[in-house]
């Protein structure tokens, strides 16, 4: 299976015993929508519903940030998602969370996943059958695993100031980076990491909400003064939407890369962090 699947494979698809359908839609509190609704109210036929609210560590200081191998295996198996299962992904969410499930589910160690083109509303604006309610399946085993060595710490951030080893690329809007545009979060800084790249996730998706072309990605990458040839650390405001970034990386064959877990949640409420403001330098 690819890491990008289209609707219409999907749909040639539903039914197999192996096949696992997942929404992992979450939304930012100034969206003003509920998931759980959305999913209720109509889902693709057999998939199941995965809050991402719930995978991750409150116990962290930035937001969002990764649960532990264990919990993280416990959800996925009263999901009914496990070994040996083929993972589809999708969400209707303006910041493409599922992204973030498919980090999530690489990093602990699920071996076929991939992420539906377009998402659910492509599905829906081609007339294809939503389903209603809840599905649930039965519990399937997850190995507990995990691959740390795509995740970066504050600590490991700031010792890249350093050696600048790998370069950063922070996925929020280009507002947001300069600092033109103030957190919203209160005692959250603006700005940016130092020495980091802008490339604003929506840039990498067409106006339909599918992705653009591995040639596009690369081109938008490299507007943005993205040196492909250095391994990359990829942030944003709450260790979402770099996700994105990592997922356009890997569609281009790009594997060399990073999430910062705390991204500016940890990065700008720590006074002692040094920032930059205005465009990258």
């Amino acid at each position: 299976m690819d890491s990008l699947v289209s609707t219409q494979w999907l749909a040639s698809e539903l039914g197999a015993s192996d096949l696992r359908i997942v929404d992992a839609s979450a939304f930012l509190p100034e969206h003003g929508r509920d998931p759980v609704l959305e999913y209720e109210a109509c889902h693709i036929p057999g998939a199941v519903f995965m809050n991402l609210a719930e995978l991750a560590d409150p116990a962290q200081p930035g937001l969002n940030m990764l649960p532990s191998a264990e919990r993280f295996a416990s959800k996925m198996q009263s999901l009914g998602l496990g070994d040996g299962s083929r993972i589809v992904l999708y969400d209707d969410s303006p910041v493409k969370t599922a992204t973030r499930a498919w980090f999530m589910l690489t990093m602990f160690g699920a071996a076929n996943v991939a992420l539906l083109d377009g998402g659910i509303a492509k599905w829906k604006a081609e007339g294809r059958r939503c389903a209603q309610g809840r599905e649930t399946l039965r519990h399937r085993h997850f190995t507990v695993w995990s691959d740390d060595r795509h995740v970066r710490s504050k600590a490991d951030v700031l010792a890249n100031l350093d050696t600048e080893r790998e370069l950063v690329v922070d996925a929020r809007g280009p507002g947001r980076f300069t600092g033109d545009v103030p957190e919203v979060k209160p005692g959250l800084a603006s700005g940016h990491i130092p020495g980091a790249r802008n490339v604003y996730y929506a840039s990498l998706f067409q106006p339909d909400g599918t992705w653009k072309s591995p040639d596009e990605i690369r081109a938008v990458f490299e507007a943005a003064r993205v040196d492909l040839a250095r391994p990359l650390i990829t942030s944003c405001g709450s260790g979402v939407t770099a996700n994105v970034l990592i997922f356009a990386a890997h569609l281009i064959g790009k594997h060399d890369v990073a999430l910062y877990d705390g991204s500016w949640s940890e990065w700008g409420a720590d006074p002692a962090t040094p920032k930059e403001t205005g465009a990258a330098r």
